[in-house]
C-alpha cells in the first residue's frame, strides 16, 4: 500500500515536472536584436535595441504571443562586417525564432547569407542600401526605404536648390558607396556635374587636403552619404576651409549626434531621413514611455525599430505558428501594418512599399522639416 502510495506520488511529481518543462519551453520566444553596441556607431545601436526591448516588453505585458512571453538576445555588429557575421552567427546558433534590426548596410550585407541559409526570418529596421534586394535570400524584410528613394528625395532637394554642380562624399562601404553610386549615376543622367567624387576612410582625423580639393572645384553642394560620427568632422573641416554653399548628409547621419559634435558649422545643413518622432503623431506615447524608461530622447530610428519588433509579433500571431517558413510567409503578406512611423507592406522584393524620406535642416542645433 505505502509502496503503492509512492510511485503514485512520485509519477505524479514526475508527470507535474514534466509538464513545468513543456510550460518552460514554450513559455520563452528567443528573439535576436542585431546592432552596432561598440564602436562609433554604437549610440544609433543602443538606441535600436532600446526600443526593441520596450517593443518586447509591451507585447509580453499584453500577454506575449500565443502565451509566450519574448526573451531577447543582442549580437553586437559593431557597424562591421567581421563582427556582424560572427554576431550572427551566434544568433543563428543560439536558435533564435527571428532577428530585428540592422544599421550599417555593410554589416548586415554578409548577415543575410547566414540568416538566409538557417531560414531565420529578419526584419531590417534601418539598413537600405540597395545591394542588400539582390542578397536577399527571401527570409529578409526591410522596414526603411531603400537608396532609390533617397536618392529621389535628394535629386528633389538639389533641383530645387539650383544645384548644377555637385561633390559627393563616401567611405566605401556597402551603405555609403552604394547611395554616392546611385547618386551619381542620377544626376549625370540628368546631364548635370559632379565635379568631385571622394572616398575617406573611417575614423579619419584630417580632412583639410579632401576639402582644400573639393573647393577648388567649386561645387554648388556637397553631399555626404556615410555616417554621423565622422560626418561632423568632415562638415567641420569644409566649414573652417570657407566653404560656403550647400552641404547636405543621407539616413546615415540623422542623428541628433551630427549637430552636437558638428556645432554651429552643422547650421543650414540639409538631410534626408525617416520620419522620427518629432513628426510622427502616432509616436507621441512611444516617445514618452521611450523617455520614461531609458531617461534619454529617442534617435532617428527608435520608432522604426519599435516597429519592427511590432510587425514580428504581428506576422508570428497571423500566422499562429513559430515556424520560420510560416513566419517568413506571414511578413510577405503583411497588408497595411500601422507602425507609429507609417505603414508597412511589401514589394515583391521585400522591400518597403512606399517611401518614407523627408527632408529635415539643421536649426538652432535641432533638425526641423525643411519647407
Amino acid at each position: 500500500m505505502k509502496k503503492s502510495l509512492f510511485m503514485s506520488s512520485v509519477g505524479t511529481a514526475l508527470a507535474g515536472m514534466f509538464l513545468l518543462g513543456q510550460v518552460a519551453i514554450a513559455a520563452d520566444l528567443k528573439i535576436g536584436i542585431m546592432v552596432p553596441t561598440t564602436g562609433s556607431e554604437a549610440t544609433a545601436g543602443k538606441d535600436m535595441e532600446n526600443a526593441i526591448k520596450l517593443a518586447a516588453e509591451e507585447i509580453n505585458k499584453a500577454g506575449g504571443i500565443m502565451g509566450m512571453n519574448i526573451v531577447t538576445m543582442t549580437g553586437d555588429d559593431a557597424c562591421d562586417p567581421q563582427q556582424a557575421t560572427a554576431a550572427a552567427t551566434k544568433l543563428v546558433s543560439a536558435e533564435v525564432a527571428a532577428v530585428v534590426g540592422g544599421y550599417c548596410s555593410g554589416a548586415t550585407l554578409p548577415t543575410l547569407k547566414i540568416y538566409g541559409d538557417a531560414n531565420v526570418p529578419f526584419v531590417i529596421a534601418a539598413s537600405n542600401s540597395t545591394k542588400l534586394i539582390d542578397a536577399n535570400q527571401g527570409n529578409a524584410f526591410q522596414i526603411n526605404s531603400t537608396g532609390f528613394d533617397q536618392v529621389a528625395t535628394a535629386i528633389e532637394l538639389f533641383k530645387g536648390q539650383g544645384v548644377e554642380k555637385l561633390a559627393i562624399i563616401h567611405q566605401g562601404d556597402g551603405y555609403s558607396e552604394d547611395l554616392a553610386k546611385l547618386t551619381r549615376e542620377k544626376w549625370s543622367g540628368m546631364g548635370k556635374e559632379v565635379v568631385a567624387y571622394e572616398v575617406v576612410n573611417k575614423g579619419e582625423q584630417d580632412h583639410s587636403a579632401l576639402a582644400t580639393r573639393i573647393r577648388s572645384k567649386a561645387p554648388d553642394a556637397i553631399f555626404w552619404t556615410a555616417y554621423y560620427a565622422d560626418g561632423a568632422l568632415v562638415i567641420k573641416q569644409l566649414r573652417q576651409a570657407g566653404y560656403r554653399n550647400l552641404i547636405a548628409v543621407g539616413d546615415g547621419s540623422n542623428s541628433p549626434k551630427l549637430l552636437e559634435i558638428g556645432g554651429k558649422a552643422t547650421e543650414g545643413v540639409f538631410c534626408f531621413s525617416n520620419p522620427t518622432v518629432d513628426y510622427l503623431p502616432a509616436a507621441k506615447a512611444f516617445h514618452a514611455n521611450y523617455k520614461k524608461a531609458f531617461d534619454q530622447e529617442p534617435d532617428a530610428y527608435a520608432p522604426l525599430s519599435y516597429d519592427g519588433m511590432k510587425l514580428l509579433a504581428d506576422a508570428i500571431k497571423r500566422a499562429g505558428s513559430t515556424d520560420k517558413d510560416a513566419i517568413i510567409k506571414a511578413l510577405a503578406a503583411t497588408g497595411s501594418f500601422e507602425g507609429i512611423a507609417g505603414p508597412i507592406s511589401f514589394t515583391e522584393q521585400n522591400t518597403l512599399a512606399r517611401s518614407n524620406f523627408v527632408t529635415l535642416v539643421a536649426k538652432d542645433g535641432k533638425w526641423i522639416l525643411a519647407e
